[in-house]
């Protein structure tokens, strides 16, 4: 009893300092080793790390909820949108302890709370809607498209490079950043640094935009959910 409780303490533990332990190294290769960035690159690297962090687990486990659980699925009638769920509960927990962390240590490089914070909540609140509506397309798509989930890493990875987490989108070229403004998580990310280092308000028309867009997708998203919800047991019982 004793061992798995040790066990289970240390997932836990190790549940959580994960994504501190990736942080930790990226600081160590692109902060320390190349000594890219500026003087703020630390905080500046931490912000994006730990956002897209948040995005990147949860599409990544929400991938696998419906397809790991394919025995309880034939033998029980439910919504099966409770399984992707989970792990967005899951691992937005552990993004607001982690996220707690960041806070802290912001403060404690010399970037305090300030009026700004008053938007963190909204930025909060659509980063979560959009981490939702791509785990629930990703959670779909795997039960009839099961090779996708060896691409689906490989997409988050390159999704990181062109996020503007190790370097700032506008020292691009002009034809780049046009490129780029179509990944929803560069202005989210871009969000964060401007509230918790710049202390700038984000821009509220491209707030309701966003706001509106990913409000659209998730709603989209639960929309197929249940339309394809009677037919994910006979997908996963032809694999």
């Amino acid at each position: 009893m004793r061992s798995e409780a040790s066990k289970t303490y240390l997932s836990f533990l190790w549940w959580i300092i994960e994504p501190i332990f990736s942080m930790a190294i990226y600081y160590f290769i692109f902060g320390a080793v190349f000594q890219r960035g500026t003087e703020d690159f630390i905080p500046f690297l931490l912000v994006g790390l730990v956002v897209w962090q948040w995005f990147a687990q949860c599409v990544s486990h929400c991938s696998a909820a419906i397809t790991q659980n394919h025995a309880l699925i034939s033998q029980v009638n439910f919504p099966k949108v409770v399984l992707p769920s989970i792990n967005i509960v899951m691992d937005t927990f552990k993004f607001s302890i982690v996220f707690s962390l960041l806070l802290i240590g912001l403060w404690v490089m010399g970037y305090p709370p300030t009026l700004s914070y008053i938007y963190l909540p909204l930025i909060l609140g659509v980063q979560f809607l959009l981490n939702y509506a791509c785990g629930l397309i990703a959670s779909m798509l795997i039960p009839f498209i099961p090779d996708l989930s060896h691409l689906i890493p490989h997409l988050l990875r390159l999704g990181m490079y062109g996020s503007g987490i190790l370097y700032a989108v506008s020292s691009l070229p002009e034809s780049a950043q046009d490129i780029l403004a179509y990944n929803p998580m560069i202005w989210i990310i871009q969000s964060y640094r401007d509230i918790l280092m710049y202390n700038q308000a984000p821009d509220i028309f491209n707030l309701a935009i966003y706001g509106c867009a990913v409000l659209s997708f998730y709603t989209l998203a639960r929309l197929l959910m249940n339309k394809l919800n009677p037919v994910f047991a006979r997908a996963l019982m032809q694999r």
